[in-house]
């Protein structure tokens, strides 16, 4: 589904992500794991567009990415909640859940309604402002948001930070349910290692913007956490 090749990114001097790969298989969910600070945001800023690429590849289901602006992306089926889950506070959950409509290639002009029967707390809060909402709220707006775009791929940015527990445990059935039952191809960042075990099929570690580890959530081993996760 998504491919990344040899992929290097700079800030400035520094040489953040080095010659990385990574394969996301259609129909998995695949966890993007690793300490603070090693590239794994980076890596999904470059996949969405919004950080330039010094060189190497990115491709969905074989098209290229990297000639496409930022903007283009959602409409070539991806879905993305990044970290800090950037809703619009000013705007009502209704108009943001509306933004992602254009994306569509159906031409739906509503919300569809199964985003309020994965989410009944975004109907019930529909005219509500976004910056009214709670962090769980708020987080499930974000993921209801990318998912109005009808994506083929969901990227989520760390969707479990500063979320309290039993929606924590929402989004993860939510997020197998989407995987699992519907075919939605899933990429995530998680630092909580229950909750990656729990949602995910496969791995990826990163340490200093190169991929160290990855195969299936099965063999992610206590050596592998030690020596890249634990802080």
């Amino acid at each position: 589904m998504l491919a990344v090749e040899q992929l290097n990114q700079f800030y400035g001097e520094s040489h953040t992500l080095w010659d990385l790969d990574l394969q996301v298989e259609a129909g998995k969910c695949t966890c993007l794991m690793g300490r603070n600070g090693v590239g794994k945001t980076t890596l999904l800023q470059c996949i969405m567009g919004l950080l330039p690429v010094k060189s190497g590849r990115i491709t969905l289901e074989g098209a290229e990415l990297l000639g496409y602006a930022a903007e283009k992306r959602a409409p070539m089926g991806i879905g993305y909640v990044p970290q800090g889950r950037q809703i619009f506070p000013l705007l009502t959950v209704e108009e943001n859940l509306r933004i992602g409509l254009p994306a569509r290639h159906d031409g739906l002009k509503q919300v569809p309604e199964y985003i309020f029967e994965l989410f009944p707390v975004l109907k019930q809060m529909l005219h509500r402002r976004g910056g009214d909402l709670s962090g769980g709220q708020q987080q499930q707006l974000a993921i209801g948001r990318a998912l109005v775009v009808d994506p083929k791929l969901l990227i989520l940015d760390e969707p479990t930070e500063g979320i309290q527990p039993n929606v924590v445990q929402e989004i993860g059935d939510i997020i197998i349910r989407l995987n699992r039952e519907t075919g939605l191809t899933v990429l995530l960042v998680e630092q909580k290692l229950p909750f990656a075990r729990k949602v995910a099929d496969r791995f990826c570690i990163l340490d200093r913007g190169r991929s160290v580890a990855n195969g299936a959530i099965g063999e992610l081993g206590d050596e592998l956490v030690k020596e890249y996760l634990t802080v």
